[in-house]
């Protein structure tokens, strides 16, 4: 759910990238084992031991989350009645839209004043009677990516048979995009905040990186007024269930990735008896707070980048060496030069410096069919030229070739600010915390670490704290984990399955962020089986 680069609490790039990698070419895969499976599966799992043990560290001592009461309160009457008038007007060709009012504060409907307005799309299934099982809400992560977009790229890309079984649904939660959305900075402001050095070597730098964050929150204030007080993932998971008896369902079914783990996990902890079917890809761990969030995310991309060297060192093309550790090594020294001397690029107001340039290496970590785009953007900027980079970076952040950026950033910082207290709120702090964040990664950790600052200057207190999350009495839910998933790592999907009283856990072993779509056979034809079923893989089944 976090932006590496700032507000980093777990992923932000699978509101893009999720996309993006699952409209990447399927390539085969071997067949799954169950049980201990192959050397492997087993060698990936032992090498997750360790972290898995961190994951779940402070589960004893977190608080549950308990469930909401089974009726629907009277002052929330009016919003779980509402008539929800479709229209294909101003949609994408075969979609329908509409948008639904819910209240800005559950906790004081009020009169309806006050209310906002959520957007939402669906696509409706081709299946009849028993066949059709009613709608699949979908979630691409963040968080502050966009469920609409995600939800027109599942109608026409997810296997036939869930798309003839469900209507396919999105709705941009509170905040973000098309729904009442968090607004923070211009683009210009976007373009100087995202090249603001992460790695600071100076109180200058410091102090340079602490204005920049207290810029954009002070943004974020004066553009989004009391809608940043009222973005937490309970009051999106409410809103949730609010569509959910608008679309006439009993019961939620519900496919989430990254983020969007979380934003469903807390779904079945506050409705567990409204819960149907459940796929949780890419699992957050929610018993952990900011800094064990950030430091283990840390530590996935650097097992993320530890995999691309391997792969690299292999290609006659690579930029970095020809051994793992010169890759590390030579990574390292392109970072501080960038840090000392920007490269030029194709765009002469942007040079690429080291933090756009952190930026562009991890937006390829997420997705390994952007290995090769890696390779040619390092070669380029070996050659002197950050073009390539800068084009990967803007991708992370969702700007477009015009200069446009999306509302990714706002809301992914409102969101976590509001959802856990900061990681760090001094310097000093972050000073203190960086040998653990190096120790976790040798070469992305100093950014991340400075990164836990980014919620210090927030105007709104945090609502949320860490969290255990059992769902009792819920329906089996699924929770799918890659063994090398660099943002959200696979010791949290392994801690979310063992917290839900009803969680399955599937595993893949494999690179990239999040499993479903992406090229694994065996994994989809879990998902599919479920998703259709309800019957969940055997217990310990990994896919190869």
């Amino acid at each position: 759910m976090n932006v590496v680069r700032r507000f980093a609490t777990a992923t932000v790039l699978s509101a893009s990238l999720v996309v993006v990698a699952g409209c990447s070419s399927p390539a085969p895969a071997p067949p799954r084992s169950t049980g201990s499976g192959s050397d492997a599966a087993s060698s990936a799992a032992a090498s997750t031991a360790s972290a898995s043990a961190s994951a779940g560290a402070s589960t004893a001592a977190a608080p549950v989350l308990e469930p909401l009461p089974a009726a629907i309160p009277a002052d929330l009457q009016r919003y779980y009645s509402q008539k929800l008038t479709w229209t294909s007007a101003g949609c994408d060709a075969g979609f329908q839209c509409t948008t639904m009012k819910v209240p800005l504060d559950y906790a004081n409907p009020g009169s309806g004043s006050d209310d906002i307005s959520l957007a939402v799309v669906r696509r409706t299934s081709s299946g009849q009677g028993s066949q059709h099982l009613g709608s699949l809400l979908v979630n691409p992560g963040g968080p502050g990516g966009s469920a609409i977009d995600y939800a027109e790229y599942a109608a026409t890309s997810f296997p036939s048979v869930i798309r003839n079984a469900y209507d396919i649904v999105g709705m941009d939660p509170r905040g973000v995009n098309r729904s009442t959305p968090v607004t923070c900075l211009t683009n210009q402001q976007m373009d100087t905040f995202a090249a603001t050095d992460t790695t600071p070597d100076s109180s200058a730098e410091i102090n340079a990186l602490l204005a920049a964050d207290k810029t954009f929150a002070q943004g974020c204030e004066q553009r989004s007024g009391a809608l940043l007080g009222h973005v937490s993932t309970v009051e999106a998971a409410k809103d949730m269930d609010v569509l959910r008896a608008l679309l006439g369902d009993a019961k939620l079914n519900y496919l989430g990735k990254s983020y969007g783990t979380f934003l469903g996990a807390t779904y079945a902890g506050l409705f567990p008896s409204r819960v149907g079917h459940l796929v949780l890809d890419g699992a957050m761990n929610p018993s952990l707070d900011a800094l064990q969030l950030d430091s283990q995310q840390a530590g996935g991309f650097e097992t993320a980048f530890n995999a691309f060297a391997a792969d690299c060192v292999k290609q006659s093309s690579c930029p970095l060496g020809s051994t793992t550790q010169q890759a590390g090594t030579r990574l390292d020294a392109l970072f501080a030069a960038w840090d000392k001397h920007p490269l030029s690029t194709d765009s002469p107001s942007r040079p690429l410096d080291e933090a756009l340039g952190t930026t562009g290496v991890i937006s390829a970590m997420y997705d390994q069919g952007e290995w090769p785009t890696l390779r040619a953007a390092l070669n380029q900027a070996v050659a002197g030229n950050g073009s390539g980079l800068l084009a990967l970076s803007d991708e992370y952040y969702e700007r477009s070739a015009s200069g446009q950026y999306q509302n990714l950033m706002a809301a992914n910082a409102a969101v976590n600010c509001l959802d856990l207290a900061p990681a760090a709120t001094t310097p000093q702090e972050v000073e203190q915390q960086l040998p653990t964040y190096r120790k976790a990664s040798p070469h992305f950790g100093t950014t991340l670490a400075w990164s836990g600052l980014s919620c210090a200057s927030w105007p709104v207190k945090p609502t949320g704290e860490p969290h255990t999350i059992p769902a009792k009495g819920a329906a089996p839910i699924l929770v799918v984990g890659t063994t090398r998933d660099p943002a959200t790592p696979y010791a949290w999907a392994q801690a979310l399955a063992a917290q839900l009283d009803s969680g399955t856990l599937l595993s893949f072993n494999g690179d990239g962020h999040t499993a479903y779509e992406r090229g694994s056979s065996c994994v989809d034809t879990d998902v599919n089986t479920y998703l259709l079923t309800g019957r969940t893989p055997a217990k310990g089944t990994m896919c190869n």
